[in-house]
């Protein structure tokens, strides 16, 4: 099990998680990266239904990459919900998608996303984004390479009952 913190990809095609996770690897990621298909597998696995309940071995993650085009809840419906959960409110959801759609990107930011990114159609393009999203917003050089981000799991953040 990796000490890193983890990376939650929700992302319905497997061709875009191929790319997605190569350009995380060659933009220097080291952190694991847990990939879901849908936008109920989102929420369960951030709510810790099922599996992700044993935090140790599915830890909540510091980072969500969400798509927007998702087969049965769309990413703008997983983002909302993500806001509406107080132990998530903080966590950083950045929008990875295909839509140049203004209406989209207002959305997203009016729903709480971080950030709004268009998938490009190049690796080397997803490459330099993952690049930027490393250098410019997520880990600043005082925090180490992603190392201090990780949350810590989600009784330890819940109010007494």
């Amino acid at each position: 099990m990796s000490t890193e913190p983890l990376i939650l990809l929700v992302e319905d095609s497997a061709d875009d998680v191929f790319l997605i996770r190569r350009a995380l690897k060659k933009a220097g990621f080291q952190n694991p990266v847990h990939v879901v298909c849908n936008g109920k597998e989102a929420m369960a696995y951030l709510n810790g239904e099922g599996n992700p309940a044993n935090r140790q071995f599915f830890p909540l993650p510091s980072l969500v990459l969400l798509d927007l085009r998702l087969p049965d809840l769309s990413g703008l419906a997983v983002l909302g919900w993500i806001r509406d959960q107080e132990h998530l409110r903080s966590l950083r959801v950045a929008v990875l998608t295909a839509s140049e759609n203004p209406n989209d990107v207002s959305a997203a930011h009016a729903l709480g996303a971080t950030l709004f990114l268009t998938k490009p159609l190049r690796v080397q393009e997803i490459v330099r984004l993952m690049e930027m999203l490393s250098d410019k917003f997520w880990f600043p050089a005082e925090c180490g390479p992603m190392g201090q981000l990780i949350q810590s799991p989600v009784e330890d953040r819940l109010p007494p009952a």
